[in-house]
């Protein structure tokens, strides 16, 4: 009881720290926008003053959404909708910005330490003020950061079973089959990060920022495959929740992070813009992120779907 409380207790701190993290940015934003109309504020370069509104009002709803996400998976109303709704989007935001979570601790430290930007304004009247990207960078990180505790305590106070089951017989070729994909996905990204050039058409595009990306995928698919490959090894009548939990985030990287990568890899391939070379192999690359999405879903369902084998009741 007391080891769920602390999950309980944890995960609302977490959804209310996800909130108030966000919050700056949503107000960042609708300065922008109101400050743009009235000719107070600068105009992003490459804008105009139509293209410049529309970027940011969508971002403004992007972030409304994203705190109501985290307040959703804290207060009452949360646990009167749709559960699956509720889940299934906090399990793909929660995805996508654990991924960048750590990227973007590690590149604020590297850019520091290359006393690179930082000090804000690069040249540009236009540039982001440094107290301003400062704070865009915190709402993200403690969004993401918040994401990743909340959820698993919302799944544990709705559906206890969810963090306390063993993956059943029943789906245990499922789950071996889609920690499998994700540790070779993971292996991939991971030798690609350590300087691996099979599957590299342009090493030289290669720079900071891809290899930490690379190597973060690597982290969560990894991490997410273990995870479940020890659920369905396991055989132990204690309730295991980091197991899931890492399960539930690993799984929910590969699908997020990996499908948006996929949208952006066959656009590029198609359009074949000048000023956007990707270092990756288009084939190999959107081949990786496929099985990623695939090995996502499949870990999903495992976790989602698995039976409950007489396990002690979570309370």
């Amino acid at each position: 009881m007391s080891g769920v409380g602390r999950w309980d207790r944890t995960g609302r701190w977490g959804a209310y720290g996800a909130a108030l993290a966000l919050l700056p940015y949503l107000l960042i934003k609708m300065s922008w926008v109101v400050g743009s109309t009235l000719g107070v504020a600068p105009i992003g370069e490459g804008f105009d003053l139509a293209g410049w509104v529309v970027l940011n009002t969508v971002t403004i709803g992007m972030a409304a959404i994203g705190i109501a996400l985290s307040l959703a998976l804290v207060r009452p109303w949360g646990m009167r909708m749709p559960g699956r709704l509720v889940a299934f989007c906090a399990w793909t935001g929660s995805g996508f910005l654990v991924s960048v979570l750590p990227y973007a601790v590690l590149s604020s430290m590297l850019d520091a330490a290359r006393g690179g930007p930082g000090g804000g304004d690069s040249g540009g009247g236009d540039a982001m003020p440094g107290w301003e990207a400062a704070l865009v960078q915190f709402g993200f990180v403690g969004m993401g950061l918040g994401l990743s505790l909340a959820l698993p305590a919302y799944l544990l106070r709705r559906w206890p079973e969810a963090l306390t089951r063993r993956v059943g017989q029943g789906h245990g070729a499922l789950a071996r089959g889609s920690a499998g994909t994700a540790a070779a996905v993971g292996l991939g990204w991971l030798y690609w990060a350590l300087g691996g050039t099979v599957g590299i058409t342009h090493p030289a595009e290669r720079d900071t920022n891809w290899y930490l990306l690379s190597a973060l995928g690597a982290l969560w698919a990894l991490a997410g495959s273990a995870a479940l490959w020890t659920l369905v090894r396991k055989r132990s009548a204690r309730p295991r929740r980091l197991l899931p939990a890492l399960g539930w985030l690993g799984s929910g990287s590969l699908f997020a992070w990996s499908g948006w990568k996929l949208a952006v890899t066959v656009l590029v391939a198609s359009a074949h813009p000048s000023d956007v070379i990707p270092p990756e192999n288009p084939t190999m690359a959107a081949a990786l992120h496929l099985a990623a999405v695939a090995a996502g879903l499949g870990m999903l369902r495992t976790l989602v779907h698995t039976p409950k084998e007489a396990l002690p009741e979570a309370t």
